[in-house]
């Protein structure tokens, strides 16, 4: 079978003055007609950069394509002017795009942005091009299309904008789909259903598809063949069973090592940051009937955090798991006074945090920090890491002098694994783990009991979340921390927490030991939440296709009908979905 697209030799590099860095580098591979190609890799690998060059969408300068080789089809697309490009980007290649809603022009209607690709290359009248359009929307399970065909981004989740930029790339129905990290901004039910729907598509269309991630699992339950790239380099390649059973590559084996799976046991903690009973001992934080309402206006309340009460004992990881807009974050601010409770009671070692005054909290602080999600806006671009980090110690007076608070710092970067004379450095002048290393050391600066830990990891790299969470953990048994950690990636947070929390609209719904509540999850929301997530194993992946598959042979329905419509009711008339 003639491969349908086939990269021969590609190199691009970028120029910065009289610099040149070398992105891709003598990267070869191609794609079949109907199979799914995974291309994997750390942030900087050349991923995204090998893709965009397929479609001719890099800007020269400040790239330049050195040599090589994209043949499309018999056709060499390097050879190709821009004009001709036009033609052959939406209706014979697709793409979607990372950040839907970067992707998405906000000042213009859905409808719209899916109808010009469909006029521009189909030659259809804005009539028949609408229609289409809302059959697309349908298509990719976006009910109501006629309402929505003339709504806005800003008016979709991001689960549906997601839908929105598939909806555009496949209106054409091309030949070759380009999938560029289509599910990291998406919690975990949202992103098990875009897959699904790819899946769909790509076998009503007979669609090839070349899938761009770092998410093992996902690999796993999508691809056929898989090429691993490390610093724009192929380093392996094979089918997905054989890269996942036998690795040839020692960064190969590393990415598949990097993060703990969901069917592995958890590993015990040191018997020194067991947590005490709490029968013998007072619990470090108590949270009592915990509201946080915000008015919308016009009469609307958004009820983010609706009575939910739990502890947290000395030396103890609570987890706090659920999907965007569940309440988890805004849980661990109001806990921090960040936002000001609506209601309820939050004790601090026994002590009202409600009760205390402005000043009387600024000096409660000392004692509870956050590490926040993204580290790439949450430290001042203007400032260097020196200050970044020594602001802390000047609110709270624990220096005396310069000196001392130039040795504290450094003392802090050493502690978290940066080398200390980066303190004088920008935060652009760091990778986003480093970043995130240094969110961490400005935490402990103040040398806090109780962190909360809100998402710190979902903007990083694999292997670079395994390395954080190592810090974490190391850090808790040295300095006895407590936390509370917050994100949407069940696997990691089974493996770090002690018990788990389970959150949905704004409630607790369910909240256990870790390993009691991964093996035996009693709501319909948890076991929604562990069914969608992919498990970094073909075998395991195929087998749960398998049991889909044939829950809908004896439904007697197709595939696509019975995952979008096997809902179960999880609170107050909200469902979810469950597709495996």
């Amino acid at each position: 079978m003639q491969p349908l697209l086939k990269v021969n030799d590609l190199s691009v590099s970028f120029h910065s003055g009289e610099n040149e860095f070398e992105a891709v580098k003598s990267v070869s591979f191609e794609v079949r007609p109907g199979e799914t190609l995974g291309i994997v890799g750390e942030s900087g690998s050349g991923k995204s950069v090998t893709a965009r060059s397929i479609m001719r969408l890099l800007a020269s300068p400040p790239s330049r394509l050195k040599q090589g080789e994209i043949w499309f089809k018999g056709t060499d697309l390097v050879n190709k002017t821009q004009k001709e490009m036009e033609s052959i980007r939406g209706r014979d290649i697709g793409m979607i795009f990372q950040d839907p809603m970067s992707s998405l022009n906000p000042t213009i209607k859905i409808g719209k942005q899916i109808s010009e690709s469909l006029i521009k290359h189909q030659k259809v009248t804005r009539r028949e091009a609408k229609k289409q359009a809302i059959a697309m929307l349908e298509q990719v399970g976006i009910s109501q299309g006629e309402v929505r065909y003339n709504q806005y981004p800003h008016e979709f989740s991001g689960g549906m904008r997601q839908r929105v930029m598939i909806a555009i790339a496949l209106a054409c129905r091309p030949e070759l789909l380009i999938a560029d990290e289509p599910t990291t901004a998406l919690d975990v039910t949202i992103q098990a259903q875009i897959l699904d729907l790819m899946k769909n598509m790509q076998q009503q269309l007979g669609t090839s598809i070349i899938l761009i991630t770092h998410d093992l699992g996902v690999v796993a339950g999508m691809c056929d063949r898989v090429v691993v790239m490390k610093s724009g380099e192929i380093v392996e390649t094979g089918t997905t069973a054989e890269i996942f059973a036998s690795p040839k590559h020692p960064y190969t084996s590393r990415l598949l090592n990097a993060l703990p799976r969901l069917d592995e046991k958890k590993k015990p903690k040191p018997v020194s940051l067991v947590p005490r009973d709490l029968e013998d001992h007072q619990p470090l934080l108590e949270v009592k009937s915990l509201r946080q309402h915000f008015n919308l206006g016009k009469g609307n309340t958004l009820k983010a955090v609706n009575d939910i009460s739990f502890h947290i004992r000395q030396g103890e990881t609570l987890g706090v798991v659920g999907e965007s807009g569940s309440g988890k974050s805004t849980t661990g601010r109001a806990i921090l006074r960040l936002h000001e409770p609506t209601g309820g009671e939050v004790l601090f070692k026994g002590v009202p945090l409600n009760r205390l005054s402005a000043s009387e909290m600024k000096t409660m602080r000392r004692h509870m920090q956050i590490i926040f999600q993204d580290p790439y806006a949450s430290l001042n671009p203007k400032m260097r890491i020196m200050d970044i980090i020594g602001e802390a110690l000047d609110i709270h007076g624990l220096v005396k002098n310069t000196s001392e608070r130039e040795k504290r710092v450094e003392e802090l970067l050493e502690l978290v694994g940066l080398d200390p004379s980066h303190a004088q450095r920008y935060p652009h002048e760091f990778s986003g783990g480093q970043r995130q290393r240094i969110g961490i050391a400005r935490a402990l600066a103040v040398e806090p009991e109780f962190i909360v830990c809100d998402e710190p990891l979902s903007a990083l790299d694999v292997s670079i979340q395994a390395q954080i969470v190592q810090l974490l953990e190391e850090l808790q048994q040295r300095l006895g921390l407590t936390y509370l950690f917050i994100a949407h990636d069940l696997s990691m947070v089974k493996h770090i927490s002690d018990r788990v929390a389970v959150m949905y609209n704004g409630k607790i719904v369910e909240l256990a030991e870790s390993e009691e509540l991964y093996s035996n999850p009693q709501h319909a929301y948890t076991k929604a939440l562990l069914s969608a997530i992919p498990v970094p194993d073909p075998a395991i992946e195929s087998k749960k296709k398998r049991m889909v598959s044939e829950e809908h042979r004896d439904a007697g329905v197709d595939r696509y009908q019975l995952e979008h419509s096997s809902w179960v009711e999880v609170s107050d008339g909200h469902w979810v979905a469950i597709s495996s």
